[in-house]
């Protein structure tokens, strides 16, 4: 780490003033490890865990989301939040300025690149050595900054260290990785294996480091709260639930991925029949409720992915049981719900816009949420394209949501959003949704 200021303690605010308060405040930052909002569900590992010790405690949980990581530690010596749950790695460094609970996980530290490919330019890495004269993006105030200094000390070569800023995420670093940008970064295994759901080219299989400890942060003059945690988090780690938490984000993503490369030949026909009776004198068609199945679930009724989603649908939890679907409902439940989830999306939309774009606004709804369509929508005003047509215009805007130079906007309400991978997901299901319509 090339910098960490020590900062003055502001405020001393330990677990009695927490507990007087009723809430604990807690840093997170927009990520899959730590918290992120999944259509419509609050998710994280870091912030289920953090939701558990809240109701132990009968604590609310007052959740922040960091939009610069380069201040993380000033908010929690001035006492703007009590913890941070960034997905810190404990370093000597760090430890001169906060306090961290008992570690929560211990992980290395992965070179991401794109799988080799015979057709690439860049190099694909299987020995540290080989990044000698290579170019790597990474946060300036990062463990991974560190870890590349040392292995340009130990190699005895030069590595070009692109020094980020903290408004730039890892998974957004990752992301550059995945669409060409940049050709490497670094990030710990728990957050690279989850960015491997959402990207089809990542490899991750070069180990940069040993296994490291994640925690969370505290200020050093919190004892209470930190023996409080401590105690705590070691009971929870023991738990069935922390074994399922660890099982859900970091194991389920590849179970999942592997799982979506076989399609339910057997149930696809009687789904289609099913799919034509249920969108009968609806607005929607067959064919564009089949697309959206083919992509999340090969028509797999039995699936589990991401964060727990389930089904032909890939329902979050919260949002199933809202539109009357639930874990052990069967195909023409799924079906009948993801029909209505589907046509209150579709409804969202002005009358001025197409039907062709009507359904890419659906779709992009579907992925990420209807209120991030409506960001991408309000970015496009501002700046002087149509919020009425996708390709070109809304689509544009969509993708710039993983950038802070745009999500950090005054007119975006709801926050960073995987922009490519969005933009990605509605082309590759309108293009099922025509293939279908074509098909006779």
């Amino acid at each position: 780490m090339n910098e960490i200021k020590m900062y003055r303690e502001l405020v001393k605010r330990d677990l009695a003033y927490i507990q007087h308060k009723g809430k604990l405040v807690v840093l997170f930052e927009n990520n899959t490890a730590s918290y992120f909002e999944n259509r419509g569900s609050s998710m994280g590992f870091e912030y289920e865990i953090l939701k558990e010790f809240c109701k132990d405690h009968e604590l609310e949980l007052d959740v922040r989301v960091i939009s610069n990581q380069d201040n993380m530690f000033l908010m929690l010596q001035q006492g703007e939040v009590d913890l941070i749950a960034c997905n810190l790695s404990v370093t000597n460094d760090r430890k001169k300025i906060i306090s961290f609970s008992s570690p929560i996980l211990h992980v290395e530290q992965v070179l991401v690149q794109r799988s080799a490919d015979e057709n690439s330019t860049t190099e694909f890495i299987t020995d540290a050595t080989q990044l000698s004269e290579k170019k790597v993006n990474v946060w300036k105030n990062s463990a991974y900054f560190t870890k590349l200094k040392n292995i340009q000390n130990e190699i005895g070569d030069t590595i070009y260290i692109y020094e980020e800023n903290g408004d730039i995420s890892t998974d957004y670093l990752i992301e550059q990785v995945a669409d060409g940008t940049i050709d490497y970064t670094v990030a710990d295994k728990n957050v690279a294996i989850i960015n491997q759901y959402y990207w089809n080219n990542l490899d991750i299989s070069l180990p940069l480091s040993f296994k490291q400890k994640i925690a969370f942060g505290l200020r050093k003059n919190t004892p209470k709260l930190k023996a409080e945690l401590d105690s705590w988090i070691e009971n929870f780690k023991k738990s069935d639930l922390y074994n399922y938490l660890k099982y859900k984000y970091f194991e389920l993503p590849s179970t999942a991925k592997l799982a979506l490369k076989s399609t339910n030949v057997s149930g696809t026909v009687m789904f289609m029949n099913i799919l034509k009776s249920k969108t009968k004198n609806k607005p929607v068609e067959w064919q564009l409720v089949a697309a959206i199945i083919y992509r999340e679930s090969r028509f797999n009724p039995d699936i589990i992915g991401l964060g727990g989603a389930y089904g032909l649908f890939q329902f979050m939890p919260q949002i199933g049981a809202k539109f009357g679907v639930f874990p052990n409902s069967g195909p023409e439940e799924q079906i009948e719900g993801g029909i209505r989830l589907i046509l209150k999306n579709y409804s969202l939309w002005p009358d001025a816009v197409t039907e062709e774009d009507r359904i890419k606004f659906t779709l992009a709804a579907y992925n990420s949420g209807a209120s991030h369509v409506h960001d991408a929508r309000a970015l496009a005003r501002k700046h002087k394209l149509n919020p009425n047509i996708w390709d070109g215009n809304v689509a544009v805007m969509f993708r710039n949501l993983s950038n802070p130079e745009y999500y950090n906007d005054p007119v975006v309400k709801n926050g960073s959003a995987r922009g490519a991978h969005t933009v990605g997901y509605v082309y590759d299901v309108f293009q099922q949704y025509s293939h279908y319509k074509n098909t006779k």
